[in-house]
């Protein structure tokens, strides 16, 4: 066979096959991976919201001012908006979470630490406290206050996304739009609420503050020490590192609870632990 008939017969196999050779990979196929290897990977908010349903749990009453409870106020956390595209004000604007995995060099332009951008502290917190026995008995109120000194209030009830893309995109839409409702009712499962945090605290709260120079103690021996009516409520450092003064103005105690460094979930599950075990929560 001639070189020009050879020639022939491969576009003409060309023509009807539209393959890429010699991976014989569709054309078609390869132009979605390229298309789809285009796409940034920061963590935009999704198009719709997740599917936030609440659980029926049976949080404890606001005009109920005797019942014990535990009280999380998760401090300094990292939760904070970045314009990822668009122009401000445009259709096509598009917010990202900050965080230490995909802005790097966006942290590095504006002259900040890595470690200012660690929402995933947050996350694994939310999620320890979310799932503890003490918060399905509705014994357990949980706050976020950011570095940015906006106050966040967590349903008892709500149902926070696993995966940490999914987090992203619903904080960028509740640090945006305030609030995020359940999609079979009307109940606020997360809500921006004004400051001080010590207005939205029983009266009767005893408000501490953790320290690793302060003395140690047993997580539960220091919840059995709480009056009859007396609720606890625990300031936790959300992020990676900084002093531990965020609470100074208003704690009523400072202690620690290990002689060791803890993260910030873990000392969230101690105290809910501690909690369980002295209110018979099994």
């Amino acid at each position: 066979m001639s070189d020009s008939s050879q020639v022939a017969g491969k576009r003409k196999r060309a023509r009807e096959y539209p393959y890429c050779f010699p991976c014989i990979v569709p054309l078609t196929l390869v132009s979605r991976l390229s298309w789809f290897s285009s796409i940034s990977t920061q963590s935009c908010p999704p198009p719709e919201l997740p599917q936030l349903v609440a659980e029926q749990h049976v949080p404890i009453p606001s005009h109920d001012r005797d019942t014990q409870r535990l009280i999380v106020i998760l401090s300094n956390a990292s939760l904070e908006t970045y314009r990822a595209a668009g122009r401000a004000g445009s259709k096509d604007e598009k917010y990202s979470l900050l965080n230490s995995d995909e802005h790097i060099g966006i942290m590095r332009k504006m002259n900040r630490d890595i470690s200012e951008a660690r929402p995933d502290i947050t996350h694994q917190c939310l999620l320890t406290l979310l799932d503890s026995p003490v918060n399905k008995a509705g014994r357990l109120q949980i706050f976020i206050h950011t570095a940015k000194g906006v106050l966040i209030e967590v349903n008892p009830s709500v149902r926070i996304p696993r995966t940490f893309k999914r987090f992203a995109g619903l904080m960028v839409q509740l640090l945006h739009r305030l609030s995020i409702r359940s999609t079979n009712s009307q109940e606020k499962l997360l809500k921006v609420i004004k400051n001080p945090i010590t207005d939205h605290l029983p009266p009767n709260c005893r408000k501490v503050t953790m320290s690793f120079e302060a003395p140690v103690v047993r997580t539960k021996d220091y919840v059995e020490s709480l009056g009859p009516k007396e609720s606890i409520a625990i300031f936790v450092g959300a992020m990676a590192k900084g002093h531990d003064d965020f609470a100074d103005t208003f704690k009523d105690d400072t202690i620690s609870i290990s002689n060791y460094s803890l993260s910030a979930s873990v000392a969230c599950s101690k105290f809910c632990h501690a909690a369980e075990e002295v209110w018979d929560i099994l």
